[in-house]
């Protein structure tokens, strides 16, 4: 344990002087020029250096866990789309302010580091990132970057305990919807918690056939899109929320499709290839359901604004 607090000891130190130095150098331009790039540059080692770790893993988890593959679009979109924002004009730093959130986040990512808990440990360079951003350009620049820092949150993999939490009730709603499709359409059903049993066989409905990684998934593209697309935070907001129900919606879909599958062609239907590229195909499907409701809300935005500027000229 002493080696790890001696590095944060460290890293911590690096931070804080690189922050005082160039307070120091605010008060005269030309020794701005000349102590930026030094500082710039040690904060970027120091930073890289305390968290590395973190990072490797949650890239790790990112390539390899499918709950947290999202995180493989939405973390390039997040420098992608703050790069396109750029710095809004007059930005005014605040030093003081960004020193104590960056401080808060080096002790957040000791604690979190010493109780091995990822989810902490890797909220805290999202942190960091805002304690830096403050620092330099103000805290109007985090909110004019309020998608990006949204979007990069929405790549770390939530706790275990809290997907296990969620997932459960997932798939006994997948599996009581699946059920009644099933029963629609004249197929014998018996349906004991996430189990739904056929005549000679049986359909598990597993953590992974929750629809978690779906809805995860499609809430990130809801979030993107509503901040691309849409003008109002009322069309936001509405996307967002009603991105739950399609992925809950679809997911049942794809439980009925299964049994539907295993029952009238062949149990090798329900596993393996054909099972995965079923999901792939449906999460297809629900991203078109969410693109048609994006450019619903997209068209009774522009109804609204029309009908707003008419009745601003009516009155004019």
């Amino acid at each position: 344990m002493a080696p790890a607090t001696t590095t944060a000891n460290g890293m911590t130190t690096i931070l804080l002087r690189t922050g005082a130095r160039l307070a120091d150098a605010v008060g005269g331009r030309a020794t701005l020029e000349r102590v930026d790039w030094r500082s710039a540059a040690a904060t970027a080692m120091a930073f890289a250096l305390l968290f590395a770790q973190p990072f490797m893993g949650l890239a790790s988890d990112w390539w390899t866990v499918p709950e947290a593959g999202h995180g493989l679009l939405l973390a390039p979109v997040a420098v992608w789309v703050a790069w396109r924002a750029g710095i809004r004009p007059g930005a005014t730093p605040q030093p003081v302010l960004g020193l104590v959130i960056l401080f808060l986040a080096v002790v957040v990512r000791c604690a979190a580091g010493l109780a091995a808990e990822l989810f902490t440990m890797r909220a805290s360079m999202i942190m960091a990132l805002v304690g830096l951003t403050v620092y330099r350009f103000g805290v109007r620049q985090v909110l004019h970057w309020w998608l990006p820092f949204t979007l990069a949150s929405l790549s770390i993999p939530l706790p275990e305990i809290v997907t296990q939490a969620l997932a459960l009730p997932l798939q006994f709603r997948a599996s009581r919807m699946g059920a009644a499709l099933l029963e629609m359409r004249n197929v014998p059903v018996l349906l004991t918690g996430n189990v739904i049993r056929l005549p000679g066989h049986e359909l598990f409905v597993t953590e992974a056939c929750s629809g978690l990684r779906s809805l995860t998934a499609l809430l990130s593209v809801g979030v993107l899109a509503s901040a691309l697309l849409l003008q109002t935070l009322v069309g936001r907001t509405a996307l967002v929320l009603l991105a739950i129900p399609i992925a809950v919606v679809v997911n049942g879909v794809r439980v009925f499709i299964t049994g539907f599958l295993v029952y009238y062609v062949s149990p090798a239907l329900g596993q393996g290839f054909m099972h995965e590229t079923e999901g792939w195909l449906l999460f297809l499907i629900s991203l078109a359901a969410l693109s048609v409701v994006a450019w619903s809300i997209i068209g009774l935005e522009r109804k609204v604004q029309a009908w707003r500027s008419r009745e601003h000229l009516a009155h004019a």
